[in-house]
C-alpha cells in the first residue's frame, strides 16, 4: 500500500510539473534553423565565445567559430568584448574595500541569415563580491570563479534569446 501511494504522488507530481510549463534549467529547444551556427567575436581568444560555443555544442548545434568571417545563410552570433566594472559597496573602518559590486556587460549581434538586419542585444548582470586585503591570492582566485559563472550565466541567456527567437 505504501508503494502505491509513493507511486500515486510520483506521477502526480510529474504531471503537476509537465502541466505548469516546468523545464529544467539548460534544457532549451532551439530551432532546426539553428542546428548550424557561427560565433564570433571581436576579441582573440574571448572566453565567453569558447564558453558559448561549449554550452551550444552541448544542445547538438553544429559550431563554427571563426574571427568576424561571416558565412552566408549560417546565423552568426557576433560577441563584442566583455566589460567588468567594479564599484564600491562598503569599506572597513580602515578606509580599505570591503565589498564590491561586480558589473559585467556584453553586447552582441545575431544575425539571424544573410538577408536579415542584426538583432543587437546587451546582456548585464550584478554578483556582490567580498574583499579581504588579508587573502590576496584566494580573492583574485575567487574573482576569476565568478567570472567564469557570470560567463556561462551570459552564455545561458543568449541561447534562451535564440530559443524565444523561434
Amino acid at each position: 500500500m505504501r508503494k502505491l501511494t509513493l507511486w500515486v504522488s510520483l506521477v502526480l507530481t510529474t504531471v503537476a510539473l509537465q502541466g505548469c510549463g516546468f523545464k529544467l534549467r539548460g534544457d532549451y529547444q532551439i530551432a532546426k534553423q539553428f542546428s548550424h551556427m557561427q560565433v564570433s567575436s571581436a576579441e582573440r581568444h574571448s572566453p565567453l565565445q569558447k564558453t558559448l560555443s561549449n554550452r551550444l555544442k552541448f544542445l547538438d548545434v553544429n559550431v563554427q567559430s571563426k574571427q568576424a568571417l561571416f558565412e552566408s545563410g549560417v546565423p552568426t552570433i557576433h560577441i563584442q568584448p566583455e566589460k567588468l566594472e567594479r564599484r564600491i559597496l562598503s569599506l572597513f573602518p580602515t578606509g580599505q574595500v570591503a565589498e564590491y559590486e561586480l558589473v559585467y556587460q556584453v553586447d552582441y549581434q545575431f544575425y539571424p541569415s544573410s538577408e536579415a538586419d542584426p538583432r543587437e542585444e546587451s546582456i548585464t548582470l550584478t554578483r556582490e563580491y567580498q574583499d579581504d586585503p588579508e587573502q590576496v591570492l584566494a580573492k583574485s582566485r575567487e574573482l576569476d570563479l565568478i567570472l567564469d559563472e557570470l560567463r556561462v550565466q551570459a552564455a545561458d541567456r543568449i541561447i534562451r534569446s535564440l530559443s524565444i527567437t523561434n
